[in-house]
């Protein structure tokens, strides 16, 4: 069975992070005010172009993204907790993770576990902290750690989620603290250690602590075995005159036991940390194989959202085009619903009734009422595409709302277009939720992960 390697994701999202970059127009958009079903309970999202359209005919406004960063899951530090060693032998993340974020937004990676003499884990009571030069470094419980990076608040603010948190390489143009810290950390990164040595099988009948010894093309990677009942149970990292032995130069090794008596000879073997050194690119350290997006629709963002109305799905959009069709849309926000316009009316409409053109028989959704005479709506397959005739009457089909269509000049449709053409630009991600309403004085915070 063939796999994709963790490498190839990378470069996908870097694609992504370069497109991006490249000034290409990424809007993240909400919509769907009808309830999803009699109990409104947001169904299984669909990979279909069915769900795309449904998808771009509810959409009532979208926001350009400026915020964007790799992110990978989060695991908060909890003391009580086992946390498992860094293993390039880990099919994704274990159970127990090998990395954790401190109280402080510090990001430290587990590189040996504590254990007792006969190897089973010990529970992590110290929150690593501080020995922010990427120096790995012993904490009271015997758990030895290395620091990678801190988030900043800006970043915390934008890309630390429930579940995510950001993680990025750092350049010579991330001035603040914590881009200096992290720049400096990556400096200092160690290519071709060896950073652990796993005992895959215990073996039997030692009698004395056999030596480790690595074999390759690097140097000085020095550990030390631990036996227990004649068992091989735990192999350490040597602690040479306050520096951890973790070598340099491997690129392939091989770690063996002495025979000590044994009658079945322990397996170990060495664990590599990735290959531009533990902290040289905390991407690769932490296995990062997602893309976060993100926007904070505030209020009614220049009349552009609705409030007083609610959604119930949030998508991703590239490359949408304005109202002629012909540009893409590149303003900070759009509207994304047609719009109707009264030259009179006789009793007010209401948001989410359904109203209908007297002589078009056209439906429609109310999305939006406007005091001005206006009202704002959207077309399902419910409601069918029918458009309205210039200067008919309309009334709510489920309500007592009623007026009168402006007629428009000439060649006019009887309708506004919108800022944004629903029809236009690529549908990359779409999520199905519960209804979320809007108020003038509210501020979402919208978070989209890509996950390769």
């Amino acid at each position: 069975m063939a796999v994709v390697t963790d490498k190839l994701k990378k470069q996908v999202i870097s694609f992504i992070q370069n497109d991006f970059d490249s000034d290409a127009n990424y809007y993240i958009g909400i919509g769907r005010s009808e309830d999803w079903n009699d109990s409104d309970i947001a169904p299984t999202t669909l990979r279909s172009k069915r769900e795309e359209r449904n998808f771009r005919n509810g959409l009532q406004s979208v926001k350009k993204v400026i915020d964007t960063s790799f992110v990978v899951p989060r695991f908060n530090w909890s003391s009580g907790a086992i946390y498992s060693p860094y293993d390039d032998a880990q099919v994704g993340y274990p159970s127990q993770s090998y990395y954790v974020l401190n109280d402080n937004n510090q990001v430290y990676m587990v590189i040996e576990q504590a254990k007792n003499t006969d190897g089973t884990a010990k529970v992590s009571t110290v929150q690593p902290s501080g020995n922010t030069s990427g120096t790995a470094f012993q904490t009271a419980d015997g758990y030895i750690w290395k620091f990678l990076y801190s988030i900043s608040a800006l970043d915390a603010n934008k890309f630390v989620a429930a579940n995510f948190m950001p993680v990025k390489l750092a350049t010579a143009a991330d001035s603040d603290a914590a881009g200096v810290e992290q720049l400096a950390v990556q400096n200092a990164a160690v290519v071709g250690q060896i950073i652990g040595v796993a005992v895959d099988s215990g073996g039997t009948g030692y009698t004395g602590t056999p030596s480790v010894t690595i074999t390759g093309d690097g140097t000085d990677a020095k550990f030390s075995a631990t036996i227990d009942g004649g068992v091989v149970t735990k192999c350490e990292v040597i602690d040479s005159s306050g520096t951890l032995a973790f070598g340099s130069g491997y690129t392939n090794a091989v770690a063996t036991l002495s025979t000590s008596g044994s009658t079945i000879p322990a397996k170990v073997r060495p664990i590599f940390a990735t290959p531009s050194g533990l902290g040289g690119d905390a991407r690769d350290d932490l296995k990062s194989t997602s893309f976060m997006f993100h926007v904070k629709p505030d209020g009614t963002e220049n009349d552009d959202f609705i409030v007083g109305n609610d959604f119930r799905q949030v998508g991703l959009i590239k490359g949408i085009k304005d109202s002629a069709g012909v540009n893409d849309f590149s303003g900070s926000t759009g509207i994304a619903l047609k719009k109707l316009t009264f030259a009179s009316q006789t009793s007010n409409f209401t948001v989410d009734k359904t109203i209908q053109g007297a002589t078009s028989g056209a439906k429609a959704l109310i999305d939006r009422v406007d005091s001005a005479n206006a009202l704002f709506f959207h077309q399902t397959e419910v409601t069918g595409f029918v458009g309205f005739d210039s200067g008919e009457n309309i009334t709510e089909v489920d309500g007592t709302g009623a007026g009168t269509l402006t007629t428009p000049s000439a060649g006019q449709l009887p309708f506004t277009t919108p800022e944004v053409l629903v029809n236009t630009g690529d549908v990359l991600y779409i999520d199905n939720r519960a209804s979320v309403s809007r108020a003038t004085d509210q501020t979402e915070d919208i978070k989209v992960v890509i996950q390769i």
